[in-house]
């Protein structure tokens, strides 16, 4: 038993140093979000954007979006709004066309999201446009939107992820507990990024891409579920960097229930292995020949369902190893061992959310529920992650949005981000 429990806490260790390297990397990263954020200043309106919508039926939200659009504080002839309708079931184009928008049919099988951002690439490449602003159907964008990605591309912006607020975090806990893991996102990660000198991760939706930038990497090219995650590793390998603005506000609606975020969850870390499969062995190569931190950062963003892997196995590991350390395998003792793993990893994750939360000024009391079960939403990643080895999924399934609502009073204007 002696032998055993110490090649189980052998193992355990070597996971755990892999687990701080990669996670002290992060921690730095977090700290460096309190640097203030780059002033891309006030510049005329010049940049021209063609504003891309998916939408798969989407009838019920995409009037919100498309009205927040149209009534931008940015001259209405220099955008234009364009929803591309694909799979529909519903009225979604008659929708969207009668609140404003220009409808793109798409008129090519689609099985991923950026095969209909691909479509519509090459229906308006050529067409004047600087830049390619992406939304999903069920956003409503801030009004200044347009303007600081204006500021952002005159400043020298190729390519760049806005601040991804939410329209509805208090319905629920879970859609508190993805508020509060957007939030996390922007201000730990990409504002990190930011303070660190390095590229910000496109987030799905409310970001921007110029022209030039797509021309250069030979258009729209993603091939995955998780369009975002790629293109963000072809910006990097094409060296462009991409800005983080966190003026420019795009409200999501958040899901209400756990069988819908399982759905979400298992394509987005689905996308994220399947990323990893095509793309790590390419970036090591192009290490090797020419380092890059930006690709470096891509690579290790890759690298977080390994991560969620590693940490269970090694909370089990050292579990195992404590039960076998008696002459008997005891299991109360294993079991002790990883209930105080568990309540540690909870207490970590409840203060990050309350430490987030606190930072970006979004404390109202109906948030409770969100905060609460932040560490239970964070827990039951694991077994997504773990069945997602087993079984990807490879179809970019519907996830009907209903809440066709404005974004609910409370917390800060982004303004207290600038100096």
């Amino acid at each position: 038993m002696e032998f055993t429990a110490r090649l189980m806490l052998a193992f355990a260790s070597v996971l755990g140093l892999a687990m701080t390297v990669w996670g002290g990397y992060y921690f730095v990263t977090a700290l460096m979000s309190w640097r203030r954020p780059m002033d891309y200043g006030k510049h005329p309106a010049h940049t021209r954007f063609a504003v891309l919508i998916a939408a798969r039926n989407e009838e019920l939200v995409i009037g919100s979006l498309v009205n927040s659009l149209l009534t931008q504080n940015y001259p209405p002839e220099l955008y234009d709004v364009y929803v591309i309708p694909n799979n529909c079931t519903d009225n979604t184009a008659q929708a969207a066309a009668s609140f404003g928008a220009k409808v793109l049919e798409c008129t090519v099988p689609v099985k991923s999201k950026g095969e209909v951002m691909r479509f519509a690439y090459n229906q308006l490449a050529g067409q004047g446009y600087d830049a390619f602003c992406v939304f999903d159907a069920d956003n409503v964008a801030h009004p200044d939107f347009l303007k600081e990605m204006n500021n952002a591309y005159c400043a020298g912006a190729r390519a760049a992820q806005g601040y991804r607020d939410s329209k509805n975090p208090y319905d629920s806990a879970f859609s508190g507990c993805y508020s509060i893991y957007y939030w996390m996102m922007s201000r730990f990660h990409n504002n990190g990024k930011a303070g660190l000198g390095l590229s910000a991760m496109l987030g799905g939706t409310g970001f921007m891409v110029s022209a030039a930038a797509l021309e250069k990497m030979g258009g729209w090219r993603t091939q995955t579920i998780s369009e975002d995650l790629e293109m963000s590793v072809q910006l990097a390998m094409a060296e462009v960097k991409i800005w983080w603005v966190p003026l420019a506000i795009t409200y999501d609606e958040q899901p209400l229930s756990y069988e819908t975020s399982v759905k979400q969850r298992r394509r987005w870390t689905s996308g994220t292995i399947q990323i990893a499969h095509q793309y790590l062995p390419v970036i090591m190569e192009r290490m090797t020949r020419k380092p890059d931190s930006a690709v470096f950062d891509m690579g290790a963003t890759m690298l977080v369902p390994a991560y969620q892997v590693a940490a269970l196995g090694s909370s089990v590991l050292s579990a195992l190893a404590v039960g076998c350390s008696r002459p008997y395998f005891s299991l109360s003792l294993a079991l002790g061992a990883f209930a105080l793993n568990l309540v540690i990893s909870a207490l970590g994750a409840t203060a990050a959310a309350v430490l987030v939360v606190t930072v970006e000024n979004k404390w109202d009391r109906r948030l409770w529920k969100g905060v609460a079960c932040y560490w239970l939403f964070l827990l039951s990643w694991l077994p997504i992650t773990v069945g997602c080895y087993f079984k990807k999924t490879t179809v970019w399934e519907e996830i009907r949005h209903t809440r066709n609502v404005a974004p609910q009073p409370g917390g800060k204007s982004r303004q207290a981000l600038m100096p």
